[in-house]
C-alpha cells in the first residue's frame, strides 16, 4: 500500500488505478478498492472522480500525455534525419503499447464513446507529432506524396499489429527491436516516391 499524503490524492488514485489496470484490467478498476488501498476513505475518490468512467477517463488521457511525452522524447534523441527519427517513434510507441497493453486498450476503446472530447483532445497530441512526421518524410521526398493522413495510418496499423502479436504472446517481446527495424525499413521502401 503506498500511503496516501494530503493534497496529492488525485495522483495517488491515477497511480494505484493504473498498477490495478495492469494486473487486473479495466473491469475489475474500483473506486472503492482504490480508496482502500491508498488509505483514505471509500468517498474520498469521488471528490476527485464523480463515478468509475470518470477514472477510466482520466487514466485514458493520463496515457495519451504519457505517450505524448514518451514520443516526444525519442524524437529529441535523434538528430535531423528522418529515418533515424521514424525508427526512435516507431520503437517509442512499440514499447509503450506492449509496456502498457492494458492502458492502451482503455485509451483507445474510451476515445471513441460519445462524450469523449477531453480524449480526443488528449489523442491529438501523439498523433499530430505521427502525422507531422509522415509529413516531414513526403516533404524531404522520402515518402510518396499525397494525403500525410492515409500513409499515417499504414504506419499505425504496423505497429499496432505488432504490438497485438507481442502482447498476444505469438511473438517473443525480445524480437522487437529486430522487427521495428525490419518494419520501418520496409515501410520506408515501400513508401518511397516511384
Amino acid at each position: 500500500m503506498s500511503p496516501y499524503h494530503h493534497g496529492n490524492l488525485r495522483t495517488t488514485l491515477l497511480a494505484a488505478a493504473e498498477r490495478s489496470l495492469r494486473q487486473h484490467g479495466a473491469d475489475q478498476l474500483s473506486l472503492r478498492e482504490l480508496a482502500r488501498e491508498v488509505g483514505v476513505s471509500h468517498a474520498a475518490p469521488r471528490r476527485h472522480f464523480p463515478d468509475r468512467q470518470s477514472l477510466l477517463d482520466a487514466l485514458a488521457e493520463a496515457g495519451f500525455a504519457r505517450l505524448d511525452q514518451e514520443l516526444r522524447a525519442a524524437l529529441s534523441t535523434t538528430g535531423t534525419e528522418f529515418g533515424a527519427r521514424l525508427h526512435a517513434t516507431a520503437a517509442a510507441y512499440l514499447r509503450f503499447a506492449t509496456e502498457d497493453a492494458a492502458l492502451l486498450e482503455l485509451m483507445f476503446t474510451r476515445k471513441h464513446r460519445e462524450g469523449a472530447d477531453r480524449l480526443l483532445a488528449a489523442a491529438a497530441a501523439p498523433f499530430g507529432l505521427l502525422h507531422d512526421l509522415i509529413a516531414e518524410g513526403q516533404e524531404e521526398g522520402l515518402l510518396q506524396p499525397g494525403d500525410p493522413q492515409r500513409v499515417g495510418i499504414v504506419f499505425f496499423a504496423t505497429l499496432q499489429g505488432i504490438a497485438t502479436l507481442i502482447n498476444g504472446s505469438l511473438v517473443a517481446p525480445e524480437l522487437l527491436d529486430g522487427i521495428v527495424e525490419t518494419a520501418v525499413d520496409q515501410f520506408m521502401r515501400g513508401s518511397r516516391r516511384p
